[in-house]
């Protein structure tokens, strides 16, 4: 059950290395590498949408928590409402700003 490279050519026979039916690659279109880029129109809007919904429920249960100090507890709530460590971690980054932006005003 693992995987062999898609370059290895198909022998035909059901059984093998080089098991399955034979056919001709076709090639596919590059996929863009970095989806995550944004311009000023999308910060500007992201931003608007920000201040006039405000956060989620889960958001500010997570502000309340690190207001506190409990960054691990934290973790634990985004990642498993968002499905990635990655994801997560970028997230309480993201929500620390903001309180320590507010601090500041």
């Amino acid at each position: 059950s693992f995987a062999i490279s898609s370059t290895m050519p198909k022998s035909g026979i059901a059984v093998g290395l080089k098991k399955g039916h034979t056919v001709t690659e076709r090639p596919l279109a590059a996929r863009p590498a970095n989806r995550r880029r944004s311009n000023k129109h999308v910060k500007f809007v992201r931003s608007l949408v920000r201040e006039v919904m405000g956060f989620a429920p889960y958001e500010r249960r997570c502000m309340e928590l690190l207001k506190v100090g409990k960054e691990k507890r934290v973790l634990r709530i985004l990642r498993k409402k968002l499905g990635q460590l990655s994801r997560a971690k970028n997230k309480r980054e993201e929500l620390t700003e903001i309180i320590r932006t507010s601090r500041m005003k």
